[in-house]
């Protein structure tokens, strides 16, 4: 019997770890324009973004953006826009990666109260579609084509 990890791999799809939080959230380290960072992978979030306090790390250019952003308990945030920006996650890249900029610190604090470590965004349903995303939840691995 085939398993999904043995599909994958043959598909040609990479494989990436992923670590459970005590708040029930999958982590991914990844690199942004060549940076390291942490973010959530979050099937629930249209757009994946970066929190504004990490727009200097990355290298992040912004336009601003006339799109309000929501969730995790707050509505109405100012974004902005940042384009042609590089991903990795382990050994995929995905080029030309646009992403939202909004304040992060709701999103933080409530990791933090949960004694989670602060993340720096969040990868979002634009980036699993992109790479034809496959999360294989028991074994902790999200795989990317």
């Amino acid at each position: 019997m085939t398993t999904l990890r043995q599909l994958l791999t043959k598909k040609k799809y990479h494989r990436i770890t992923l670590t459970y939080t005590k708040t029930n959230h999958f982590e991914v380290k990844a690199a942004l324009n060549g940076i390291k960072g942490t973010f959530i992978v979050d099937t629930g979030a249209s757009n994946s973004c970066v929190g504004f306090d990490a727009v200097e790390k990355f290298s992040l250019f912004a336009q601003d953006s006339d799109v309000k952003a929501a969730g995790a308990g707050a509505t109405d945030m100012f974004t902005q826009l940042s384009k042609k920006n590089i991903l990795q996650l382990d050994k995929w890249t995905k080029k030309n990666i646009s992403l939202v900029l909004f304040d992060l610190t709701h999103v933080n604090t409530a990791l933090v109260a949960h004694e989670a470590e602060p993340v720096d965004g969040i990868i979002g349903a634009d980036i699993l579609k992109k790479g034809k995303a496959v999360i294989d939840y028991e074994r902790k691995c999200l795989y990317l084509k």
